[in-house]
C-alpha cells in the first residue's frame, strides 16, 4: 500500500514548492507563531498572513485550523494557561501525607511560575499584550469556561481561608501577574530578591 504525503505543498515567493508541516503539527505551528508575532510586535502585527509566513504554512491552512484571528488568539491563550498551570503542579509537593504550610505552597508555586516563564518569555509578553487588549474580557470568560487551571490551584481550602477576600482577577494581578509582568519586561531576579518577591505578594493576598 502506497503512503500519500501528509504536508501538502505550496509555492513560495521564489516558486519553488514548499510543503506544510504534517497537518497534525499544522494547529501547534500556527498557534506559536502567533505568540511569537505577538510578543515581537503586538497583535496589530500579527495578521493572520503574518501568522502564516511565520508557521510555514498557506493562509488558506491557518484559516482551515481557525476560523478567525479571535479564536486563534483564545485558543494560544487557552494552551498557555494550561501551560503555566502543568509547570506549577509539576512544581508543587502534593505529596497527601506531607502537611504543607499554606505558605510554603505559595512559594512552590510561584518558584514554578518564575520558572515556567523565564524559560520562555515569549509566554509572558503573548499574555501581558492580551492583557492590555479588546481580546483580555472574552478570554477570561472562555478561560473560567474551561475551569481556570490557576484558579483550580488556589483552591486549596486552608489557603482559600487565608485569601483576601478580592475578585479573582485582582488576587491574579497581585501575584502571578506580577511575575508574568516581569517576565515580559526581560526583569531578571536573583533567588534572593524572587524570594522577597514572593513573600511581598503573600502578604498582599492574604490576611494579616
Amino acid at each position: 500500500m502506497r503512503v500519500e504525503a501528509v504536508g501538502r505543498k505550496r509555492r513560495s515567493g521564489t516558486g519553488k514548492a514548499v510543503a506544510d508541516p504534517p497537518s497534525p503539527d499544522r494547529p501547534a505551528a500556527v498557534r506559536r507563531a502567533l505568540r511569537s508575532l505577538v510578543a515581537e510586535r503586538g497583535f496589530h502585527g500579527a495578521s493572520m498572513s503574518a501568522v502564516a509566513k511565520r508557521a510555514g504554512v498557506a493562509t488558506g491552512t491557518a484559516y482551515v485550523h481557525y476560523a478567525s484571528k479571535e479564536e486563534l488568539v483564545y485558543a494560544a491563550y487557552l494552551e498557555i494557561k494550561s501551560e503555566l498551570a502543568d509547570a506549577i503542579v509539576a512544581g508543587v509537593d502534593v505529596n497527601p501525607e506531607r502537611d504543607v504550610d499554606p505558605a510554603d505552597r505559595w512559594r512552590q508555586m510561584m518558584r514554578a511560575a518564575y520558572r515556567h516563564l523565564s524559560a520562555e518569555p515569549e509566554r509572558a509578553r503573548f499574555l501581558t499584550q492580551l492583557e492590555e487588549s479588546p481580546y483580555r474580557v472574552e478570554a477570561q470568560c472562555r478561560l473560567d469556561a474551561e475551569g481556570n487551571p490557576l484558579q483550580a490551584l488556589a483552591a486549596e481550602p486552608r489557603l482559600v481561608r487565608l485569601l483576601v477576600r478580592l475578585p479573582p482577577e485582582v488576587l491574579y494581578a497581585l501575584s502571578f501577574g506580577v511575575l508574568v509582568k516581569l517576565v515580559a519586561a526581560d526583569v531578571s531576579l536573583s533567588r534572593a530578591e524572587l524570594d522577597r518577591l514572593i513573600t511581598a505578594t503573600w502578604r498582599a493576598v492574604t490576611v494579616a
